[in-house]
């Protein structure tokens, strides 16, 4: 069976980048007439086929738009994605996933092995830190990006986020006003921008108020339940333990909530635990989870809006946009149940 002829093979033959070769292909307006001459004669006579779901309607669109996110098994995440479908099913685009498994090395994989011919557009939340940003401004030479959720601030396009910080402070100051002084944080990764702004609301928080902050009551380490209990097994450790816990997520602040039962120490008049994320699993367990619910539908309509705004005005200039989470306060927070 003959091999079909790939536009890297078109680059290699001009010696050209293969992003140059895509462009040249979608005819876009940084790429010398000479340029997409040379290259389209080359694909004649290479016999080059170019996928049809990928050349897509008119224009030389493929009316696909990428998602590049940590997973999809997390409530967050499908409710994203939820807002990204039916915003872009709306407009006539079709979505198509990648799943990092929170692992930068699988995410920079993806990137570097993206056909810009297949996609019009890409979604992402980063699993990557800052040092990634090369990669993530290579992509964005080619094709249209805007960041959801995980955000590089440092990159020149759209952001769309919930306020970590003010939602942090929010959680801070709900257990304080429950009575609460020895607040500790189960933090997510520390090379992670949104994990830093919710540490920042909780330090400022605390500061503000008089409250001791004391190293060893904050803990970094991945999302996970297991991680949260992990985590909160550490803190139960110390001498002087936490009477609360915030913890960066809901699955963090249910893994500690599963540490506290095995303990037998009681949830709430012991130990106050809140979590950051609005997970509807937060009202079936027991005690019920106080947490900060983030607008995951919203991010992920207005994250796809931006995007085709991207993708349809060459002239669009990049926006942040950052919208407010809410406060749900529930049992494991009460000092008297």
């Amino acid at each position: 069976m003959p091999v079909q002829t790939t536009i890297k093979d078109i680059a290699q033959a001009l010696g050209i980048s293969v992003a140059t070769v895509s462009r040249a292909l979608r005819d876009t307006y940084d790429v010398s007439e000479t340029t997409r001459e040379r290259v389209l004669k080359k694909a004649e006579e290479l016999n080059y086929k170019p996928n049809v779901y990928a050349v897509g309607l008119a224009g030389g669109k493929s009316k696909n738009i990428g998602i590049i996110l940590p997973a999809i098994n997390h409530y967050y995440f499908s409710t994203v994605i939820t807002g990204i479908q039916e915003t872009a099913y709306r407009e006539g685009y079709n979505i198509i996933l990648f799943v990092t498994n929170d692992a930068a090395e699988r995410e920079t994989a993806i990137i570097r092995n993206l056909n810009p011919l297949h996609l019009d557009g890409i979604l992402i939340a980063a699993s990557s830190a800052d040092d990634a940003v090369p990669v993530f401004e290579m992509l964005l030479q080619n094709i249209p990006v805007v960041f959801f959720d995980r955000v590089l601030p440092d990159i020149a396009t759209s952001h769309v986020r919930q306020d970590d910080y003010n939602g942090a402070v929010a959680a801070t100051e709900h257990l304080l006003a429950q009575g609460y002084r020895r607040i500790a944080h189960l933090a997510g990764p520390p090379d992670l921008d949104f994990t830093l702004r919710r540490k920042q609301g909780y330090l400022d928080t605390l500061a503000k108020s008089g409250h001791p902050v004391r190293e060893e009551w904050m803990v970094h380490s991945g999302f996970s339940q297991q991680d949260g209990f992990s985590d909160m097994e550490r803190l139960l450790a110390l001498a002087d333990p936490p009477d609360a816990v915030f913890a960066v997520n809901d699955r963090k602040a249910i893994g500690a909530m599963l540490a506290l039962k095995a303990h037998g120490i009681a949830i709430g008049p012991e130990i106050g635990v809140i979590g950051f994320t609005g997970d509807p699993s937060g009202e079936i367990i027991s005690p019920s989870l106080t947490t900060v619910a983030e607008p995951a539908y919203d991010i992920g309509k207005q994250a796809c809006e931006l995007l085709i705004s991207h993708i349809t005005r060459s002239t669009f200039q990049p926006r942040e946009v950052v919208l407010p989470g809410k406060l749900l306060i529930r049992d494991s927070t009460r000092r008297c149940l």
